[in-house]
């Protein structure tokens, strides 16, 4: 059973960083293209970045263009999301995503197999 852990959430002002984590079990995370996506209370939720399984192609929505960064390590089975220069309008819960079925860069959240529980990214004005 593959499962999806995200750390690294918590409350930061409004210009500061923050990095989350995504440490995924139980399935061939090599071979996994990874995404994050986040929800604010009352909103659709947002793709914000997604990577290849080899790392070697990444993109991100167009609110953190600049701002956020997506990598992964293979060799720990973790992908990572930096985030800098956070606004208020960053908060939300981040999810990260998991879609084991293509060697491409998935955009869309119905693309992806498997979720995380999510982690709160609160940011202060």
């Amino acid at each position: 059973q593959v499962q999806l852990v995200e750390s690294g959430g918590g409350l930061v002002q409004a210009g500061g960083s923050l990095r989350l984590s995504c440490a995924v079990s139980g399935g061939t995370f090599s071979g996994y293209a990874m995404g994050w996506f986040r929800q604010a209370p009352g909103k659709e939720r947002e793709f914000v970045a997604a990577i290849n399984w080899s790392g070697n192609t990444v993109d991100y929505g167009d609110s953190v263009k600049g701002r956020f960064t997506i990598s992964r390590d293979n060799a720990k089975n973790t992908v990572y999301l930096q985030m800098n220069s956070l606004r208020p309008e960053d908060t939300a819960v981040y999810y990260c995503a998991g879609d084991p079925t293509t060697l491409r860069v998935p955009l869309r959240g119905v693309d992806y197999d498997y979720w995380g529980q999510g982690t709160q990214v609160t940011v202060s004005s």
